[in-house]
């Protein structure tokens, strides 16, 4: 059984590090939801009257979060290197650079801001570089997403945001190292539990939410959205642009489907797959000798891998037309709570050609590492 590790708050990301030199790092972001306790009523140790005290009003909820940074090791192991408490986790996403810029991972946190830290990979730590806020301290931002997957530059690439106000905000450079909202607009009736870049035109965003409802979006026209998709039975909860076959998007849902989309027909799936549980994370291989696989985390029924029936020369069209389109290759049950967060490593593949995966889950407060 792969080791598994108590991280001790509410598991719901994991993300690897892309960058060459630091390949065996990866994070986990935890999310804690505290009661603050009631004020004591103010007639405590009064006589009963036939009038009844006061009510005492309620604190708001307090959402804590730490980030957990790793360092993956020989046999599948890992150490913890550092925790940094923030306000509550909800996404992250390390930025694709070039070889000399720093690694940097931006946060989503329960107080409407991004949060952007440095890794110091010869001194093992996280550093904190830019708090950028967003909406107000009782809004959330639910996902972000960065637009460099394909095209690495030693700069920061722009960052797209979903809220839980409904809206999205865009982020872009400002100077040499930070960013800022550069628009915003009211994108969806319910929360956009989704924002994601089409990597191969970063003109071009999707989300998805609680509306049951997939839209796109050209950042240059702000808030009219290019389509909007209703035919989903429950909410659309995570969006990946495939980053080594061009328009090529995985979808997944609370309706426990994962859809596979061509983005100029983006109404209509090419396949839809039943992953068992509602789809809270799709992450594709990051090698493009394994560019058939998706990993999906199911919420309900653990992780799994998926692989798609696609042709290098048509892959939309073969994936259409497949007798057999999809097939789950890996499933990793050993979570015994929701399955939320997932990634691939970057790494080199093992001996045996499998990758390495981060998972976590939530109730259960567990981190596994495992192959695939």
């Amino acid at each position: 059984m792969p080791l598994a590790y108590d991280t001790d708050w509410p598991a719901d990301s994991a993300e690897f590090c892309p960058h060459a030199n630091a390949a065996d790092v990866f994070v986990v972001g935890t999310y804690k939801l505290e009661q603050r306790e009631h004020l004591h009523d103010a007639s405590a140790g009064e006589e009963d009257t036939d009038t009844p005290p006061p009510e005492t009003p309620k604190q708001p909820q307090k959402r804590r979060g730490k980030c957990l940074l790793f360092r993956a090791q020989e046999g599948d192991r890992f150490e913890l290197l550092q925790e940094t408490e923030l306000a509550a986790i909800l996404d992250m996403k390390w930025c694709h650079g070039g070889s000399s810029a720093l690694p940097t991972l931006a946060i989503a946190d329960s107080e409407g801001h991004i949060t952007l830290h440095a890794l110091h990979n010869d001194e093992d730590r996280l550093q904190l570089v830019q708090t950028i806020p967003c909406a107000s301290t009782e809004t959330l931002c639910l996902s972000l997403d960065w637009s460099s997957r394909r095209d690495p530059t030693d700069g920061l690439g722009n960052l797209i945001v979903s809220l839980s106000d409904g809206s999205l905000s865009l982020l872009q450079p400002e100077g040499t190292s930070g960013l800022t909202v550069t628009n915003s607009w009211h994108a969806h009736d319910y929360e956009p539990w989704i924002s994601a870049w089409d990597y191969w035109d970063t003109n071009v965003v999707y989300s998805g939410g609680d509306d049951l409802k997939m839209k796109g979006w050209d950042i240059r026209q702000g808030g009219t959205p290019t389509f909007v998709n209703k035919r989903f039975d429950a909410g659309v909860t995570t969006i990946q642009s495939h980053p080594h076959i061009e328009h090529v998007l995985a979808v997944g849902s609370y309706d426990n489907a994962v859809r596979i989309f061509d983005t100029r027909k983006p109404l209509v799936p090419l396949t839809q797959v039943d992953v068992g549980g509602g789809a809270w994370r799709v992450k594709w291989h990051p090698s493009p000798t394994r560019k058939t696989e998706l990993l999906v985390a199911c919420m309900h029924d653990g992780f799994k891998v998926v692989r798609f029936d696609v042709d290098a020369g048509d892959p939309c069209a073969t994936l259409a037309s497949s007798d057999r389109p999809w097939e789950v290759v890996k499933r990793f049950d050993e979570h015994a709570s929701l399955a939320y967060g997932a990634d691939w490593s970057f790494a080199r593949d093992g001996a045996d050609g499998d990758t390495l995966v981060a998972s976590c889950s939530f109730y259960d407060h567990t981190l596994h590492l495992w192959r695939a």
